[in-house]
């Protein structure tokens, strides 16, 4: 089994202990630690990771060749400050992808054998990512997710509907099996219609739901199309992942009121694991560091961001030996906060996960991202549902907004839009129940850049 440390008597002496499951109590005692005691805690298990994988993993072996053997049999580990740490170089996506003749990812660490679990990212940006877990780095997720799910307040016993089908994509399969660790009742949701996932619900007097914002909004919608009102459900929690909504005030209001329940925002990834994890009042994420080091790189000038600086998200997992990544840059662009005042001291993120670094667009010198036109569209509720495609005018970028609007004014949009983001945008009605509704990630902005002039 995987390896976890161990808090003893509160604030005492962290230790490894071999076991993979942690109390609640001793969860939140990880998340109280000063910044010292945790940059000492990170510190090690990375000093772990490394001893544990560069002797096996050609991937790391190669692109981390100033760790000689002789440092990795230094009882200290290879690295003696995360300073030492920040010198070693990222890893990237396109480094991870399947390439020539190759069958499997080219970091794992073991032979193929020891892997029991195959789970393939979405491809909403860029190709497919192939991912494979040992049965101890999915005891490592299991860990990771209980901390998801103790800031959601599930509780064994509690009744949890899974509103997705079980294909490659690993957050379906994680979030199952977390639940199930926990002593709930996971239903799952799989091979039936919205409309039967709510009757099942309805008949399994399900507690919390797991889904996406886009999905969570659907499955209101259906509802009402069929005089079943998702607000009498017993749902009490929805836990969202997957889109940027669930951090988005206007989505976040939206969802909370169709389904009268609590929302949870929830941010992780196939290639890295589930890293975040909302606050009870929906103003962001904070990023698990106990199993996570978290790096932020400034958008303005590639340097570490500061306090509130809109940065990209680098991350390091500790736990997972079997595909590790070492200073993986996500593409997430966030906004860090360590000065939050929270009894929570982890790293947080306010307004959570708010674009991509390949979704920002810079329409006549206004960063814009579709987070901050989602926020804005999903404050008339009038508008059901919308698409956003960027194009190219020439030199500059050009964003053409469709919405289903029961009015049918797209002028007092346009109007909202240019008053609280500064700036035109083209709106246009299109006929109700034609724009695509899924289940998974929405795909809400199509960037059609690169094909225009």
């Amino acid at each position: 089994m995987g390896q976890t440390a161990r808090l003893v008597g509160g604030a005492g002496e962290l230790y490894d202990s071999g076991m993979t499951t942690m109390t609640f109590d001793e969860r939140r005692a990880l998340e109280r630690l000063d910044a010292d005691r945790l940059a000492e805690h990170q510190l090690k298990r990375l000093n772990r990771l490394l001893k544990t994988i560069l002797p096996h993993n050609k991937f790391y072996a190669e692109k981390l060749p100033d760790i000689s053997d002789e440092l990795l049999a230094d009882e200290h580990g290879p690295l003696h400050s995360l300073d030492e740490f920040a010198e070693l170089p990222y890893t990237f996506k396109e480094e991870l992808l399947i390439s020539g003749g190759d069958r499997l990812p080219p970091h794992l660490t073991w032979p193929r054998e020891r892997y029991v679990r195959m789970h393939q990212t979405s491809g909403t940006h860029g190709r497919p990512l192939i991912v494979l877990d040992t049965p101890e780095d999915w005891a490592w997720w299991m860990d990771c997710w209980q901390f998801v799910l103790d800031a959601a307040g599930l509780e064994a016993g509690d009744s949890v509907f899974m509103a997705f089908s079980f294909g490659p994509f690993i957050g379906f399969w994680s979030a199952f099996d977390a639940a199930i660790a926990r002593g709930c009742l996971a239903v799952p949701g799989g091979g039936i219609s919205t409309l039967g996932r709510l009757e099942l619900m309805r008949t399994m007097r399900c507690s919390a739901v797991l889904c996406t914002p886009s999905y969570a909004l659907h499955m209101a919608e259906v509802g009402a199309e069929h005089q079943i009102d998702v607000g009498e459900l017993d749902v009490k929690m929805l836990i969202l992942a997957g889109e940027p909504g669930g951090s988005v005030p206007a989505t976040r209001a939206r969802i909370e009121n169709a389904w009268q329940a609590s929302v949870l925002d929830h941010s992780g990834a196939s290639e890295v694991g589930p890293w975040g994890y909302g606050d009870v009042e929906g103003k962001g994420l904070y990023i698990n560091e106990y199993d996570f080091i978290a790096e932020f790189l400034s958008v303005e000038t590639g340097t570490s961001a500061a306090e509130g600086q809109l940065a990209e998200l680098v991350l390091t997992n500790l736990g997972r030996t079997g595909s590790p990544v070492v200073r993986y840059r996500t593409g997430d662009l966030v906004r860090p906060s360590w000065q939050h005042g929270g009894e929570n001291r982890f790293v947080f993120l306010n307004g959570g996960v708010v674009g991509r670094t390949d979704d920002m667009m810079v329409i006549r010198g206004v960063n814009v991202f579709p987070s901050s036109v989602e926020q804005v569209l999903r404050s008339f509720p009038e508008v059901i549902e919308f698409r956003m495609t960027a194009t190219k005018l020439g030199e500059m970028d050009h964003l053409v907004v469709d919405i289903e609007d029961r009015l049918e004014s797209p002028e007092r949009v346009e109007i909202e839009l240019r008053l609280r983001l500064g700036l035109k945008m083209e709106i246009r009605c299109v006929p109700l129940g034609t724009l695509p509704r899924v289940e998974g990630k929405g795909k809400r902005f199509l960037d059609e850049r690169g094909s225009r002039k």
